[in-house]
């Protein structure tokens, strides 16, 4: 009987195919966008700051600055030509960030103990003050080495080759600071694919509350559940003859995806999937994200009355928990207080979980939480179908 049962649920799901391109298709298609929108968000190559050098010294110290700017390729040179204060206040207004000016005589003052030209900084007036700081610090650190650098020229007859053994380390900015990423092995760093594939397998895997909640109801209305009933197959029975077909789509998501995220991403030109190091932990997520996404389509299924309901209620609830939890926009993106707020979405829970996994290469100890307090969600919510269900079918409806 109970392999009856689940042959009859496959059968059903398999002949929905708008539920299978919702459950398959879609969440495929979201993760290549959102891995081609995101790329350039986590590229060391992206440049996000414009600004230009106006060069009034015309000395080898003056050109070595803007130089150095050069380097940094979070900066963006500006390409237009800057030649009286009046353009210069219009590409403020426009799209320039900064201006550095470089004022005559300020390679000669530069090894004085206090130079008497300094810098001048003009800002767009709609700057964010971390970025300001950001090219502040940037600006400061280039003016150090360069004051460093004259003084050690003054002590060039007094200590031959200093200057030349001194230049090259000033320079060098990868020999002082090593940049590793937390969890990550120091060749490795975070891509866009390791944010959107974890993200859209938890919204994929939710989707299945349409087609399973649609086809209950369906079931309801065409008596079916009742001859069920009727044939003394208990309410326990019943649930998992639908749980067990839905549990085994999930894990195709999320093997479908994670494919995805390793051949096909890269195809387009974004950085390949890397998919962790533990399969146990991967499985205790997507097993718990699963009975959380079945446990709240069978509420929402044996509380409504029409299909049309549980359609709206599902895809409405859908987007709320994929919105608060993280989905849409990553939660670097949200304020403190949003970041705050969405622990009470449960795909916050499973997006954490994967985040875990895929971003930072960690195994089932790391998981253990999420997974268990997505399984504990997903019984809560079976709990009360129970509960409901038993009370409908005792009345009839």
């Amino acid at each position: 009987m109970f392999r009856a049962m689940l042959k009859k649920e496959f059968l059903l799901i398999m002949r929905d195919r708008h539920a299978l391109a919702a459950l398959f298709i879609m969440p495929s298609v979201f993760i290549l966008i959102m891995s081609m929108a995101l790329k350039d968000t986590f590229s060391s190559d992206r440049a996000f700051i414009n600004y230009v050098v106006i060069d009034q010294d015309r000395t080898a110290i003056s050109m070595e600055l803007a130089t150095l700017l050069k380097k940094n390729r979070l900066l963006k040179e500006y390409q237009q030509h800057i030649s009286s204060k009046k353009q210069l206040q219009q590409a403020l207004n426009d799209d320039l960030t900064f201006a550095v000016t470089i004022a005559v005589g300020f390679s000669k003052s530069l090894g004085n103990e206090n130079p008497a030209v300094p810098l001048t900084l003009n800002v767009a007036s709609d700057v964010q003050q971390n970025v300001l700081r950001l090219f502040e610090g940037e600006l400061t650190g280039i003016l150090m080495k360069l004051r460093i650098k004259a003084l050690l020229h003054k002590l060039e007859p007094a200590l031959p080759g200093i200057s030349a053994k001194t230049d090259a380390r000033l320079l060098d900015q990868s020999s002082l600071i090593q940049v590793r990423f937390n969890d990550l092995q120091n060749s490795q760093f975070p891509t866009s694919t390791q944010q959107s594939v974890p993200s859209w397998i938890v919204f994929g895997m939710f989707f299945i509350i349409i087609p399973m909640s649609t086809i209950f109801i369906s079931e309801r209305r065409q008596n079916t559940l009742m001859r069920m009933n009727g044939m003394n197959i208990s309410i326990p029975a019943l649930f998992t003859g639908k749980i067990v077909p839905y549990m085994v789509i999930n894990q195709i998501q999320v093997l479908l995806m994670v494919g995805v995220g390793i051949f096909i991403v890269p195809l387009l030109g974004a950085a390949p999937l890397t998919p962790g190091n533990s399969v146990t932990a991967l499985l205790l997520v997507s097993t718990g994200l699963s009975l959380a996404a079945i446990g709240t389509s069978m509420l929402i299924a044996v509380s409504v009355n029409t299909v049309e309901q549980a359609t709206t209620i599902g895809g409405i609830l859908n987007i709320l928990f994929g919105a608060i939890g993280g989905v849409m926009v990553p939660k670097f993106f949200m304020p403190p207080a949003m970041q705050s707020f969405s622990i009470v979405s449960p795909m916050s829970w499973g997006l954490e979980g994967f985040l875990d996994i895929f971003l930072r290469g960690l195994g089932p100890r790391a998981v253990v939480t999420e997974s268990f307090a997505l399984a504990g969600f997903g019984l809560l919510m079976l709990l009360l179908a129970w509960g409901i269900f038993a009370r409908r079918t005792g009345k009839g409806l």
